[in-house]
């Protein structure tokens, strides 16, 4: 009799270990999801759209606006 409680206490045991290593890999599959869908930041202003800003605030000439536009465009 005391070595069918046993049999259950190790089948018990593996369920619980089982269980909880389910659960382990969930909340790390759950973690890195939420990582890469919320922590990485959203892409910039591109360096032609920064270039109009500085232009629009007065920051740079016309001249130098063209001249700078000149070289991006040649850069792609």
């Amino acid at each position: 009799m005391l070595g069918c409680d046993m049999a259950g206490m190790s089948g018990m045991m593996w369920f619980g270990w089982l269980g909880g290593l389910v659960i382990l890999v969930g909340l790390i599959a759950f973690g890195v999801w939420g990582v890469r869908r919320f922590g990485q930041p959203g892409a910039g202003p591109t360096a032609g759209q920064i270039l109009e800003e500085r232009f629009a605030r007065g920051e740079i000439s016309a001249e130098e606006f063209a001249e700078r536009r000149r070289i991006l465009e040649g850069a792609r």
